[in-house]
């Protein structure tokens, strides 16, 4: 009897220190896991995704069938977050978490935003929870590209493409925000504030082609404040070219060169020079 217990003992402390070590064992996994991050307009996208390796494997067509639907990389779902509202290939879709899925095809894909953003692999989707499904068309590659990649390309102020590549294969679709009427009116409410941010104001109007005169009245005022900086001078002399009024621009920007090489500034000098050669 007492041989029996400490076999019993014996097997328990072996099971107990296997598990302690396989509990505290590491390895790297295959589909290594990426989060990128794109600002977009006021906020910003988030997507978490496993990038898979291709290891000599068909994979469109073969390790990923055509016409079923795919977590989008590896392991868990992938996840892409929206902390604004957003315009996904001309359909509206609200701030957010979604689950990113797709569906394969020889020429065409199917993207998927679903509701139910945290799940394993595409094991228990259930389609009416998706919220959006539209169509994309695929590049083929000659190059082909072994780790799956997501990227944001042609990213402006408030609109991007998202790009995703693996294989021989890519496709991708425009993302866009809507920020002007929110930033045009903070812009009224802040103006009535006792510190005024003349010169954001005045680029933001610059930039987006709003009323250029309040822009040279607001660009002028932060001027004030520092009359001796030298790209104060350069915003002003652009101002006032993009206005048509070349003499002035020409007579700003002359004073931005001066004032530049006085500070030693290359950099406003050179910048400051390029609006003088253009006004002239």
């Amino acid at each position: 009897m007492k041989r029996i217990y400490f076999y019993l003992a014996a097997v328990l402390i072996a099971c107990t220190a296997q598990n302690s070590y396989a509990q505290n064992l590491k390895v790297p996994q295959l589909s290594s896991t990426q989060t990128i991050t794109q600002e977009l307009g006021l906020g910003q996208i988030d997507l978490t995704y496993s990038r898979p390796n291709v290891r000599g494997r068909k994979i469109f067509g073969g390790l990923e069938p055509y016409g079923t639907v795919w977590r989008t990389g590896a392991n868990a779902a992938t996840i892409i977050k929206f902390s604004d509202d957003v315009t996904i290939n001309g359909n509206k879709v609200p701030a957010g978490e979604y689950g990113f899925f797709s569906i394969p095809g020889k020429d065409e894909w199917t993207v998927i935003l679903n509701k139910t953003a945290h799940q394993w692999g595409a094991y228990t989707y259930k389609q009416a929870e998706d919220f959006l499904r539209f169509k994309v068309k695929t590049i083929t590659h000659s190059e082909p590209t072994e780790t799956m990649t997501i990227q944001f390309n042609n990213v402006d102020q408030t609109k991007c493409e998202l790009e995703v590549k693996w294989e021989n294969i890519s496709f991708s679709f425009p993302i866009s925000t809507e920020v002007d009427s929110k930033i045009m009116a903070n812009i009224d409410e802040i103006m009535n504030h006792d510190k005024k941010p003349y010169f954001e104001a005045a680029m933001y109007y610059y930039e987006n082609n709003k009323d250029l005169k309040k822009a040279l009245e607001w660009i002028s005022d932060a001027e004030k404040m520092s009359p001796n900086a030298p790209f104060y001078k350069l915003w002003k002399a652009r101002i006032q070219l993009k206005m048509g009024d070349k003499s002035s621009a020409l007579a700003t920007a002359q004073q931005g060169v001066k004032l530049a090489k006085d500070q030693k500034d290359d950099e406003y000098q050179r910048l400051n020079q390029a609006v003088v050669d253009q006004a002239k």
